[in-house]
């Protein structure tokens, strides 16, 4: 009874057919529909992810909580379809996006996890990265940048596979007996539903793998030297495909026979959805991290001012990559979740706004949020975090707004890096990610960087993307390249001078160089407690100390 209803109720007319976008992030996984013929979201269900932190600086999911979220938004997106009276037959293909380097490694057969994913934002590997960099002549963390675009960092998922090889015992078993498989997040996902055990499909595509230090940039395939470098074999590793194919079909549950044809990594995802396809075009992605990516077209752009390297995107393997530069920002998002379970001066991250607002302009507290160390463009480890400027009638709304004017400082920092690798300063930042439903910080990040800010009404634009890759593939061309180019936005336009501007910026400057050189590897036993007792630990306790203090007073 139920197929005959949707036969005749078929939307397929209406929203022409349907494509799914799987987005697999930090803090939460989502399933969405689009209809094609109008890039609408028809409906869509999240699935919260938990963050394990079992030491200071390492940062891990359960890979299997990860896929069982997956297939719980799977199930409650086809019976919200249902629900619609919109047929889920409908959907012909589906598109994966994911939280990048987040690295992941199983067994073969038995398509376990050999160990937690270490979660991209973690900073075990930082050991290891010292003794690399003293086989390095003059300790130069860009050595390898010419083969994969990328300095030596902790973020990328070449040293998180090391640190894996070299302390899991289980991983080295594994890699003995050729049944060890390694992947990022999307690797994962299409070799689980795809089969897993049973056939899965083992790839990757070529925007998660420029991540990933071991890929060669130009010629997009794995690279003998960095393999080497690493001591990574290359058996373990995926294949290379591009963003837009047909890489296999779902083999069981609701969306059994669908083809999975579009792979992205969430950043350059967000890059499609706001239609970046043009060279000089840029946007920028706020999420746990803050992540802005500037398309340099197929011309490979190697940064001389701290920034990355990456593929764009490729639309089918016979199709010339699209490249693009990327400022990486740790902590966007993740500060605000910071101030409200660490600091615990707010109880909804929706209050920042409101509580920022109330203050005067005049606001000078500086927050470096380095966390775990500095991104692009300053790439130090050694930095950590530091609240400047503290006065005695500061409360804790001057450390949010600080908090949330740090964001706009960071993307600074980033156009300024690619102004000077390009020659060319934007006329406009397109800008998404659950952050900017934020107004006042969107007008702050317009009034710092000096430029109009521009917002898409339609906030879905991560999956969007992923939605356009899959839909634009061979075997599946259901999808308009066009559609959606024309989308409602808010802009935001700066509204203070440029030496008001200038000035707050100077000011960054200085929080930043405080921030730097808390690193005690080097320091006596002595030294190093004093460290520890003077430097961010007991900085930080005090600062708690007094905010909370302020705040129940106010």
């Amino acid at each position: 009874m139920t197929e005959n209803v949707f036969e005749k109720t078929s939307n397929a007319n209406r929203y022409g057919p349907l494509i799914g976008a799987i987005d697999e992030g930090t803090s939460s996984v989502r399933f969405l529909v689009f209809a094609s013929n109008t890039a609408e979201v028809l409906t869509y269900h999240q699935k919260e992810l938990k963050i394990s932190y079992p030491q200071e600086g390492w940062v891990e999911q359960d890979p299997i909580e990860i896929l069982d979220a997956v297939y719980e938004c799977l199930n409650q997106t086809v019976e919200n379809l249902k629900q619609l009276a919109i047929n889920p037959a409908d959907i012909v293909a589906i598109g994966i996006t994911n939280q990048r380097e987040t690295t992941i490694v199983w067994d073969s057969q038995t398509g376990k996890p050999l160990y937690n994913a270490i979660v991209w934002m973690d900073m075990r590997t930082t050991g290891i990265i010292d003794k690399i960099l003293k086989k390095i002549r003059n300790q130069n963390k860009d050595y390898l940048k010419s083969l994969c675009g990328l300095p030596i960092s902790p973020y990328f998922s070449a040293l998180k596979l090391k640190w894996l090889i070299e302390n899991v015992s289980e991983v080295k078993d594994a890699i003995t007996e050729n049944r060890c498989m390694f992947g990022t997040v999307d690797s994962w996902l299409i070799w689980t539903l795809t089969g897993g055990a049973n056939g899965g499909v083992h790839c990757t595509d070529v925007t998660n793998a420029s991540r990933t230090m071991l890929m060669n940039i130009v010629n997009l395939e794995w690279d003998p030297y960095l393999m080497s470098f690493f001591d990574i074999p290359q058996d373990i590793l995926p294949q290379i495909r591009s963003s837009s194919e047909i890489y296999g079909n779902i083999v069981d549950g609701v969306l059994q026979g669908i083809p999975i044809s579009g792979c992205l990594g969430d950043q350059q995802a967000a890059l499609v959805g706001q239609m970046c396809f043009q060279q000089g075009q840029a946007k920028s992605t706020y999420g746990t991290g803050c992540f802005l990516l500037y398309n340099t077209g197929t011309k490979v752009v190697e940064s001389s001012h701290g920034l990355l390297t990456t593929v764009g995107y490729q639309f089918g393997p016979k199709s010339d990559p699209v490249y693009a530069l990327e400022g990486s920002i740790a902590m966007a998002g993740a500060i605000v979740k910071w101030l409200k379970d660490n600091l615990q001066v707010i109880n909804d991250v929706q209050e920042t706004e409101a509580i920022a607002e109330k203050l005067s302009n005049d606001n000078r507290i500086i927050f470096v949020p380095a966390f775990s160390g500095l991104y692009a463009p300053y790439w130090r480890k050694d930095a950590r975090s530091v609240i400047c400027g503290i006065t005695e009638d500061v409360n804790y709304g001057h450390i949010v707004k600080a908090a949330l004017q740090s964001v706009c400082f960071q993307t600074r920092d980033i156009l300024e890096a690619m102004k000077e690798d390009t020659g060319m300063t934007l006329t406009k930042l397109l800008v998404d990610g659950a952050m900017t439903n934020n107004n006042l910080l969107m007008q702050m990040q317009a009034d710092i960087c000096g430029v109009p800010v521009v917002r898409p009404v339609m906030c879905e634009i991560t999956a969007l993307g992923v939605a356009i890759a899959a839909g634009c593939a061979d075997g599946i061309k259901k999808w308009d390249i066009n559609i959606g180019t024309n989308v409602p936005s808010d802009t935001f336009t700066p509204a203070i001078t440029e030496n008001e501007r200038d000035v707050l910026y100077s000011e960054w400057k200085k929080g930043i160089e405080r921030s730097l050189d808390w690193d005690t590897d080097n320091a006596s036993e002595e030294e190093e407690d004093i460290n520890k007792m003077t430097a961010p630990g007991l900085f930080m306790f005090g600062t708690i100390l007094l905010l909370l203090i302020a705040r129940y007073r106010t």
